[in-house]
């Protein structure tokens, strides 16, 4: 059942903020102090940690002194590691009407919550959001060297609504936000897809398809936006680009196991697109390329086939041969920002 959020000041609701993280503390006390800094009236920052080590918490728990009198800072930490378990263990600890996730390698400005709220208050159906995740400048030098920095801009406001324009994959889950009525009403994030689960990645994209059958609209925002210090180099980006295409091909099987013919309709035409990319490449480059993206998301869609799918929500579950356990998460190399 929908539950539309209510008409509201774009200065009156209140945001938790959740960042995940783990075994990170060289970068987390940036990322966290940036989102202490918001000039927003009404939110607080909950820390789901699930580090190996006891940095973070150090860390954490000073800048939650620090901060104290403007903003509460709640560190939580998990026994089990995984994206998508994370997310939602901060969902469940935190009580915004709006839950703004964003990632322990990126700087938001100062009125990176401002500008949340005022998108969500200008449309009642809205239920998530995604805004740009843009590269540094102080890193823009590096690309020169063959360092790959995930990003995602793009220049007009979007609505995406089911019976007005088409679904397409677009989004990054170091900027998003989420009405928690959406939360609630499509079961939070599905545990098997994303880093640190079995089936790798996705977690944002499948949560997006659920909110768009569900009728809630999504809004790319590009006045809302991050800076990514999250870099991987050329000898790391085959491995995320394995850990995508499992995850990918596991998020359009299980809503074609569904029955879902758009579904079908879209693993066909992010298939093919990719197989023409990579026979581009490897006629560019005078040689065969095994193209690591489309070859897994075969990969994906056979490892995701022993889970089960709770249809209600369309989430995966547990069987028998088809475990939600931890597994590597993608290798990403957090830099710290220059003062």
């Amino acid at each position: 059942m929908l539950g539309f959020m209510p008409y509201w000041r774009d200065d009156s609701v209140k945001i938790s903020v959740v960042i995940c993280t783990r075994d990170r503390e060289e970068t987390i006390g940036q990322a966290v102090e940036s989102v202490a800094n918001c000039e927003y009236p009404v939110f607080d920052i909950h820390i789901m940690d699930q580090s190996t080590r006891t940095g973070t918490r150090e860390c954490v728990e000073k800048l939650a002194a620090k901060f104290r009198a403007k903003v509460a800072i709640i560190y939580h930490h998990l026994d089990k590691a995984g994206l998508s378990r994370a997310s939602n263990a901060g969902a469940r600890a935190s009580d915004g009407q709006v839950i703004a996730y964003t990632d322990d390698d990126v700087i938001v400005p100062a009125d990176w919550l401002s500008n949340v709220a005022r998108a969500f208050a200008a449309d009642s159906k809205a239920g998530l959001l995604y805004g740009q995740v843009l590269v540094p400048d102080e890193l823009k030098p590096r690309l020169k060297d063959g360092v790959i920095v995930p990003s995602l801009t793009w220049e007009k406001s979007e609505r995406l609504l089911k019976g007005s324009v088409r679904f397409k994959i677009w989004g990054m889950g170091a900027n998003m936000a989420i009405a928690r009525v959406l939360f609630e009403d499509v079961g939070g994030f599905d545990e098997a897809l994303g880093g640190g689960g079995p089936l790798r990645s996705s977690q944002d994209y499948d949560f997006a398809y659920r909110t768009y059958l569900r009728g809630y609209a999504i809004l790319l925002e590009p006045t809302v936006m991050v800076d990514h210090y999250g870099t991987r180099t050329a000898e790391q980006w085959p491995d995320t680009m394995v850990n995508y295409g499992i995850g990918d091909g596991a998020f359009y099987s299980k809503h074609i196991r569904c029955g879902d013919m758009r579904a079908f309709q879209l693993f066909c035409g992010a298939y093919a697109l990719a197989r023409a990319r990579e026979i581009k490449h490897s006629l560019k480059i005078g040689k065969y390329h095994r193209g690591q993206y489309s070859l897994n998301m075969i990969v994906g869609f056979r490892k995701a086939m022993p889970f089960g799918i709770d249809r209600r929500f369309r989430l995966f579950v547990e069987t028998e041969k088809g475990k939600i356990v931890v597994t590597q998460s993608n290798t990403v190399t957090a830099t710290k920002r220059q003062l």
